[in-house]
């Protein structure tokens, strides 16, 4: 076997799985649909209005359910079969985008539209997500997930390149209505691909009973686990504000480089390209742990000061690609960290509290990066995630610092809590996971 053969097949690893091939080829083109949607729903909002607070207020409508319901989203999917809820929940968003589309291409969509369909939609995603995040290891094992991860998370990230372009085209030739109706008929895709998935070769892991207090069972298990606890605190404050690159990105390519819709689309396809060489850096070499997500997460802080500063357009391209590459780290490695770490009965529920500090800290991080672009420009809203990555990686630091601390002081024949062995089974018969990478936990 040649070097080049070994390596392909260990940055790929997970398309060994025959379930894993059929839902990334309905992923793949869903998600282009989607960042079509995203690209012309942001910009139908400018031309509504010519306002960034709305943007950014549209932003938040959509990820408010998240922030009040995803905990709860991950009590259901805890309780459910995931694959046949993704099926009802990935039509039911179909339906929205549909609703969208025709509104738009009949000329009678107004603000207030947008609004209430970005609400329906965020109602919808903050049950389908901790789903579909959970679903992820019970499709590919534990041996796998990191690799599909990072592959899932690189999908994404080709598809903020191709999804973006295509809207551009599609913009230019029939209007945004006609985004929405294509992103509507992508979903044709992914449920088909749910459908045909192979039900015997699941790693299911049994629901969960109903009970009374699911949830707060959910909280207190957090709250007890530091490798959990302290990933999602640093996800929920870098998901609210340095993430909010749909609020920020059409103020930048049109106040601050005076350019229209298709330099925003080519700065969101910049990310995209970023983000599909760190992505796959990730799935090949990377690790998990704490202390990588430190580092990530320093790292993402002082790519966004780069692409503030940026002059010219082709240097703000350029910073934003390295935002791509290691934006995507700090995701994806919270994300498999997250999964290997919780108990099979509680995954729902906590990456429910990752798709709440993700996504649902958006519905407050989104009005205020909006603000701040619209009233000091879109340098302004780049460094605000900036000093937000950077300040919550020192913290992270010190806190952790600390935790070794007073475990060495309490017992100091105990092994440094970063170096020993899992608890969870899951995570102990992996063997694509160091112990040191087992026991530490991203957002």
């Amino acid at each position: 076997m040649t070097a080049a053969t070994k390596l392909g097949r260990q940055t790929f690893a997970a398309l060994a799985n025959r379930n894993f091939r059929r839902y990334i080829s309905g992923q793949a083109v869903s998600l282009i649909g989607t960042w079509m949607q995203t690209v012309a729903q942001s910009w139908l909002v400018l031309e509504l209005t010519g306002s960034g607070t709305a943007i950014g207020v549209v932003v938040a409508l959509q990820t408010l359910p998240i922030l009040l319901l995803g905990p709860y989203g991950g009590v259901i999917a805890d309780r459910s079969d995931k694959r046949r809820l993704m099926i009802g929940l990935q039509s039911l968003m179909g339906v929205q985008a549909l609703i969208l589309g025709v509104l738009t291409i009949t000329g009678t969509v107004e603000l207030w539209h947008v609004y209430v369909l970005a609400l329906l939609l965020g109602l919808n995603q903050c049950f389908e997500n901790p789903a579909r995040q959970s679903f992820m290891l019970e499709m590919v094992g534990p041996d796998d997930l990191r690799n599909a991860v990072s592959l899932q998370s690189t999908l994404v990230s080709a598809s903020r390149i191709i999804g973006p372009a295509v809207a551009g085209i599609t913009i230019a030739a029939g209007g945004l209505g006609v985004c929405f109706v294509l992103n509507a008929a992508s979903f044709v895709a992914v449920v088909t691909s749910l459908v045909r998935l192979n039900v015997a070769a699941l790693h299911r892991s049994e629901p969960a009973e109903r009970a009374r207090g699911q949830l707060r069972e959910g909280l207190r298990y957090v709250r007890g686990n530091r490798k959990l606890a302290v990933p999602l605190l640093m996800m929920a404050f870098i998901g609210c504000l340095a993430f909010e690159f749909q609020v920020v990105l059409p103020i930048v390519a049109d106040q601050t480089f005076g350019a229209g819709s298709q330099a925003y689309g080519f700065m969101t396809a910049a990310m995209g390209v970023g983000s599909v060489c760190g992505g796959l850096f990730v799935a090949t070499w990377g690790r998990t742990g704490t202390r990588v997500l430190i580092a990530a997460a320093a790292a993402f802080g002082f790519a966004l000061v780069a692409a503030a500063v940026a002059p010219t357009l082709a240097l703000e391209l350029l910073a934003l690609m390295i935002v791509g590459a290691v934006s995507i780290a700090f995701n994806s490695t919270s994300n498999s960290t997250l999964q290997l770490e919780a108990d099979p009965q509680m995954r729902g529920r906590v990456m429910a509290l990752w798709s709440t500090a993700f996504m649902g800290s958006t519905a407050i991080g989104g009005p205020i990066a909006g603000w701040v672009s619209q009233e000091w420009g879109g340098r302004a809203g780049l460094l605000l995630g900036a000093i937000t990555c950077i300040v919550v990686a020192l913290v992270a630091r010190i806190v952790i610092g600390r935790g070794k601390e007073v475990t060495a002081q309490t017992d100091p024949i105990t092994e440094d809590p970063e170096e020993h062995t899992v608890e969870n089974p899951a995570v102990s018969e992996d063997p694509t996971v160091t112990e040191a990478d087992a026991r530490s936990k991203a957002a």
